[in-house]
């Protein structure tokens, strides 16, 4: 089967089956040119609260379908690819933070969306990596605990210096992989380009930077931009999106290491399979779960307004 016959098949499933397909901006254009919400992890699940489909289909990590199912309880949520996970999101068991909690009492726990339900429920409060330095600078603790990702964290330590910021050693493999060397590179090589780079980097390349922002940050920047030319330092399927919005402009790879394998699972095949086969790729959460870790999500919320 063709891709465009694939794509209509798909739109008449979701239809006919009453599914909202999410898709986050990282996926393919051949999945983002059927979906129905595009865009940041967090926003993809406070979209999907809005809309009247009983049934979500996210093409992205379990970790964005758990957070889906999370503000949209009474939906069905399923994932597109089950072997689709995050390395950062998985790589700190939540019994490491309930230790350090009752042994740093006086610690709030902030925690990077991007992490499993468990870790969710073992937090204070959640923060996106757009809405972070806003939520923290609002604690009333000093002391803050900075789960999982040591470079984010890193970063918003140093925009709050009046805070107390611990971090542990967790980080996206895929963002941490690029050096100093290549940011100075690509800089040498592209003089004229500005450079945008995700706070998932590590700070030595974020200090090469003209702007550090979230996924939509960086898409909003070069909307904004009367710039021509950008160095894009995130996942390298931001650079294609944005190389087929404007193609009037010049966009540059940072580095070819910015391949996020658990992202490239997520084929158009996965979704057509799925909505005509019917298999069950559901999330589900136990209510106890769920509980727990919703609360950091309305904390977050309520900071963030």
């Amino acid at each position: 089967m063709k891709i465009r016959e694939m794509q209509d098949e798909i739109i008449r499933l979701k239809k006919e089956k009453d599914f909202c397909i999410l898709a986050h901006s990282y996926m393919s254009p051949d999945i983002l040119e059927i979906a129905d919400i595009c865009g940041d992890s967090f926003k993809l699940s406070e979209e999907a609260v809005k809309v009247k489909n009983n049934n979500l289909l996210m093409c992205g990590v379990r970790f964005m379908a758990e957070c889906a199912k999370l503000l949209s309880p009474d939906k069905n949520v399923y994932i597109s690819n089950t072997d689709a996970g995050c390395p950062m999101a998985e790589q700190i068991d939540a019994s490491v933070i309930e230790n350090f909690k009752k042994e740093n009492p006086d610690y709030t726990v902030v925690a990077y969306v991007n992490t499993t339900a468990e870790l969710k429920a073992v937090s204070d409060v959640c923060v996106t990596s757009s809405s972070a330095e806003k939520v923290v600078s609002q604690l009333d603790s000093d002391n803050i605990l900075f789960i999982p990702d040591k470079n984010l964290g890193s970063y918003i330590a140093k925009k709050l210096p009046q805070k107390n910021i611990r971090l542990l050693d967790g980080c996206c493999p895929i963002h941490n992989s690029v050096t100093e060397d290549e940011a100075i590179l690509a800089k040498k090589n592209h003089p004229s380009a500005l450079f945008l780079v995700h706070p998932e980097c590590r700070p030595e390349v974020v200090s090469h930077a003209d702007y550090v922002g979230a996924t939509s940050g960086i898409i909003n920047f070069v909307r904004n931009s009367s710039a021509t030319e950008f160095i894009i330092g995130t996942e390298n399927s931001i650079r294609d999106y944005l190389m087929l919005e404007y193609p009037e402009k010049e966009f540059y790879m940072l580095s070819e290491k910015l391949n996020c394998t658990d992202m490239r699972k997520t084929s158009l095949s996965d979704i057509y399979m799925f909505l005509k086969s019917g298999k069950s790729n559901e999330i589900t959460l136990s209510e106890d779960l769920a509980t727990k870790a919703n609360k950091p999500i309305e904390q977050m919320i309520l900071l963030n307004k």
